[in-house]
């Protein structure tokens, strides 16, 4: 299992996977994928200040049906007591995704130089 950052699910919905490292696509191939919550809200955000042109949840749907991507249903306290330790980011976008992350152990797929520093189960 894996999960998914907010920019890797962009790129696989829109079929740049010239933007992901061997190491990326090969584990995209051969894990069960899992985004938070918060990507998908994420997505939302970026569509309404128009840096995509798809809402979230239709990238999500999409996502799910051709690759079998999955919206995490960890309890939200759960990861915000997870996100209260994770000080070395400002953006609340990374700090939930990062921490639902950790709170399950779980890797997660991403190229955010900030997140790889930090997060010692973030790779790319």
């Amino acid at each position: 299992m894996i999960y998914l950052d907010t920019h890797v699910v962009v790129w696989l919905y829109a079929a740049l996977t010239d933007k992901l490292s061997n190491k990326a696509i090969e584990a995209i191939e051969t894990n069960q994928l899992f985004i938070s919550p918060m990507v998908q809200l994420e997505l939302q955000y970026l569509k309404e200040i128009g840096r995509i042109t798809t809402n979230g949840a239709l990238i999500i749907k999409n996502l799910n049906y051709t690759i079998g991507l999955e919206l995490c249903d960890q309890s939200f306290v759960h990861t915000v007591t997870e996100a209260i330790d994770l000080s070395w980011t400002r953006d609340p976008f990374d700090r939930i995704i990062v921490a639902q992350s950790h709170a399950r152990q779980i890797s997660l797929l991403t190229k955010d130089q900030n997140i790889l520093k930090n997060s010692p189960i973030a790779f790319w």
